[in-house]
């Protein structure tokens, strides 16, 4: 019988289509030297090799998704798969609208956002499940990112934004400003237990930004409800590498 035998390396599997520096809030940069967040190499137990994208910013992702940016993501993603990384993800949830283009455009998995689980956690709870999306920004998050990652049915999903959140929206609106992540953390907590108060059917949460992993752990025990963000669906990826 053949032994297989694991051959620890070093080098990253996994390459993170990241916003371009100097062009992140620094509310956000705040976020970022939380565990768990997507740009902290503290979130993970293996390398990963972070790639800056020209172009990218909370405007060019998240509010006006930009042709041009996703073709510069296309040129950086084939240039980490010619160095040897075996799959590629991004920094935003917002870039689901971009998955089919970057998955076709390299021959490696590409998960571009924590949304591509949501079919999988609607059929772990049956299709008519009612499932909890929190994301940064209800209003931007529209069809068309929901139907790139695959989700065919929306009748059971709840999106949840944080844009009603003081602390939280201060990272939009006065992008310079520093924020409180005491304070953060209370508003996505308070988001999560409202959205069940309101829909207490909700089975799940799948959390679509990828600075909110640092709070799923508080989630999880104040609703005591399974919680899918960033880090668990990068950690699957790169258990099949």
């Amino acid at each position: 019988m053949t032994k297989y035998a694991s051959k620890p390396s070093d080098a990253p599997k996994i390459g993170i289509l990241c916003w371009e520096r100097g062009r992140v809030p620094k509310g956000l940069m705040q976020l970022e030297t939380l565990v768990g967040n997507s740009t902290n190499p503290a979130s993970y137990s293996y390398p990963v090799r972070l790639c800056p994208v020209l172009g990218a910013n909370v405007h060019t992702i998240l509010e006006n998704p930009d042709p041009a940016v996703l073709r510069t993501m296309i040129d950086d993603a084939r240039g980490m798969v010619a160095d040897g990384i075996k799959a590629i993800t991004t920094s935003c949830g917002f870039n689901a609208i971009f998955q089919r283009e970057l998955a076709a455009a390299v021959h490696v998995p590409v998960f571009s956002s924590s949304l591509l689980q949501v079919p999988l956690v609607q059929q772990m709870h049956g299709p008519a499940s009612e499932i909890c999306i929190l994301t940064a920004q209800a209003n931007a998050l529209r069809a068309e990112h929901l139907t790139s990652v695959g989700i065919a049915n929306a009748s059971g999903l709840h999106i949840c934004g944080l844009e009603a959140c003081q602390a939280w929206n201060t990272i939009f609106t006065d992008p310079e400003a520093e924020v409180d992540l005491q304070v953060i953390e209370r508003e996505v907590i308070g988001t999560a237990l409202n959205a069940l108060k309101q829909n207490p059917n909700i089975r799940a949460f799948v959390l679509e930004c990828t600075d909110l992993p640092p709070f799923s752990v508080a989630i999880r025990n104040q609703t005591g409800l399974p919680v899918f963000d960033f880090i668990t669906m990068i950690n699957y990826l790169h258990s099949t590498l």
